[in-house]
């Protein structure tokens, strides 16, 4: 069975919010259109306490894009942002939220940051992601959302991890590029890991049509 995985098109993410994605706002139509085509589709949301560890005002000297060790693990320092119950952590409004069939809360442990889906960045907890799927028989993964280049790309490999077969959706996502060329550096290391890189008009449930992107 194959599921659709979007991944946190929320408020903040989006151009004009606390940590927002350039053109990330145009991931919205494509996920709308995807979600017609799945049986099952579930959601990630960041869901950040507001004494998160990952935001940049609790680290005085500190800004934005520095990176620094946290609790044992490197740490990117970002602006506040999908603070729980805040219109930022909510859901785009144009987003076919009825579609969703269960939402995967992450970054809720003020300690650590959480980028996949399935795991926070130490590994040390598991959303049940991975027990959710695997439990309604789902052997393949089709991957949406923001940003390319972190919560996607780490969503994509964990993923894999899990023995997913993984594809993402290429144009249902945009990236935060900290640094220029980012994006196409996280599209590399999910294609080594395995992960396919497809675009939506190939993306034809149970037909395994699924049109590759050229490299």
């Amino acid at each position: 069975m194959k599921a659709l995985l979007l991944v946190d098109i929320q408020n903040d993410f989006l151009p004009g919010g606390a940590l927002g994605v350039r053109e990330g706002d145009r991931v919205i139509p494509v996920a709308n259109e995807l979600m017609a085509r799945f049986e099952l589709i579930v959601s990630t949301q960041d869901w950040h306490p507001p004494d998160h560890q990952s935001f940049a005002v609790l680290h005085p000297g500190r800004r934005p894009g520095d990176l620094i060790e946290l609790h044992g693990l490197p740490q990117t320092l970002w602006p506040v942002h999908c603070v729980q119950h805040s219109h930022g952590a909510a859901f785009a409004d144009s987003l076919r939220v009825d579609r969703i069939h269960k939402i995967f809360r992450k970054g809720t442990d003020p300690e650590v940051d959480s980028y996949s889906g399935f795991f926070d960045n130490g590994r040390r907890k598991d959303t049940l992601l991975s027990a959710f799927l695997k439990k309604r028989g789902v052997d393949h993964v089709f991957i949406a959302g923001l940003a390319t280049d972190y919560c996607v790309k780490f969503t994509a490999l964990d993923a894999r991890r899990e023995g997913f077969q993984t594809s993402v959706v290429l144009e249902g996502c945009r990236g935060v590029e900290l640094q220029a060329g980012d994006s196409d550096k996280a599209v590399a290391e999910m294609q080594a890991a395995g992960v396919a890189m497809v675009d939506r008009a190939g993306v034809a449930v149970g037909t395994g049509r699924e049109r590759l992107r050229a490299n």
